[in-house]
């Protein structure tokens, strides 16, 4: 179930065909989904929530043909790895993933494993992969450290355009978002200058504050009458932290835009997830990267051995931007919207349970408001 699927419609613009990232042509993903165990949490046993994300974004040698980037930090109480080079160089060089806080090293590890195997293992290909986190330590045992290369590698190779598996899928799988079940979530718009898509890992915010195209879904829905899990981890172990969650963004683009331009997508996904009702708390790792493939060939063995001197470029002139910078936010909200629709009640660690978003409930309250479509 989606946002359209309710009869929700957020902003004004059209989605691409499959409403998902992949709308954007070359730009694939694919989940690597664990779940197993039950019941009290013994570390390095379970109960196992968790999983890997992966975007494809092209469909050339994602590890020797970079195209352009840029990223974002909203609030950074969080990780994606190798945005220096991005911020330094302007351009994304391989898959991007996205999984836990602490699988984030053994995903980038296996990032650069499966570029050094599509290269017969050759010292002149090397890696700096882009890997984000958020936390799903509160239905997860995370300190387990379950998920292992073959599971990013399993990702890769399923990665596949068309629809997207959103909610309890891949890095979404233990995720929390607004103190419902969270997860992977997805939308587009197109615009005049092309494609753009969003994907988010949403793990982030309070009920109270929760909104939906401008509903407050949130205090028509408290945790007096839908718990959080939240308040049973405080039972728990002493402590809650839905200000402390994180949303890790990505946004795709076939228009052919320069890195300062990506970078100002990236920035656009910040106001998507402000409409929901974040604010980017202290603890928050709100992180975001954008990438455009309208310009393909710019770097040839990732600027080894490349024997050009110069390359042709195309760019959206800055005065027709604000459609793409329309597109994102919209996308980005939408994309939220879809992770808490498609995301299903789960029960983790200690029995400890994040509701879904019940979709009856919020038809009723989205009607109330005059938000409906149909």
């Amino acid at each position: 179930m989606r946002a359209r699927d309710l009869g929700i419609r957020i902003g004004r613009m059209e989605p691409g065909e499959h409403n998902a990232i992949t709308d954007v042509v070359g730009v694939r993903v694919g989940h690597a989904t664990l779940i197993s165990g039950h019941g009290a949490l013994r570390p390095g046993s379970g109960p196992v929530r968790t999983g890997v994300t992966v975007i494809i974004p092209h469909d050339g040698d994602i590890w020797t043909e970079p195209v352009f980037a840029g990223a974002h930090r909203l609030n950074g109480n969080g990780e994606l790895t190798g945005l220096e080079w991005v911020r330094e160089n302007g351009m994304l060089g391989g898959a991007i993933g996205i999984t836990n806080t602490h699988s984030v090293g053994v995903v980038r590890d296996a990032m650069i494993e499966a570029a050094a195997r599509a290269h017969a293992m050759r010292d002149n290909v090397w890696a700096l992969p882009v890997v984000g986190e958020t936390y799903d330590g509160a239905l997860n045992d995370i300190n387990g450290f379950h998920v292992r290369p073959e599971h990013v590698h399993a990702a890769l190779s399923a990665a596949a355009g068309g629809q997207v598996a959103e909610g309890n899928v891949g890095g979404g799988t233990g995720m929390i978002c607004h103190e419902f079940k969270g997860g992977i979530g997805t939308a587009s718009r197109q615009t005049p200058a092309g494609i753009v898509g969003v994907l988010v890992q949403a793990n982030y915010g309070t009920r109270e504050l929760l909104r939906i195209d401008g509903v407050p879904v949130g205090s028509a829905i408290p945790t007096a009458d839908v718990p959080s899990p939240w308040d049973q981890v405080d039972a728990l172990v002493g402590r809650s932290g839905p200000e402390g969650g994180s949303i890790i963004g990505v946004v795709a683009t076939d228009a052919p835009l320069l890195p300062h331009q990506c970078a100002r997508l990236a920035q656009r996904v910040g106001l998507g997830v402000a409409r929901m009702g974040s604010y980017a708390s202290h603890g928050s790792g709100d992180l975001f990267c954008a990438f455009a493939t309208g310009n393909r060939d710019l770097s040839r063995h990732a600027g080894e051995d490349d024997p050009r001197e110069t390359v042709s470029l195309r760019m959206v002139t800055d005065e027709h931007m604000n459609p793409l910078f329309e597109a994102t936010v919209e996308a980005t909200e939408e994309a939220i919207v879809n992770a808490l629709l498609a995301a299903e009640t789960l029960t983790g660690r200690d029995g400890i349970k994040a509701h879904a978003l019940d979709h009856h409930h919020l038809r009723t309250i989205m009607r109330a408001h005059q938000r409906l479509a149909n």
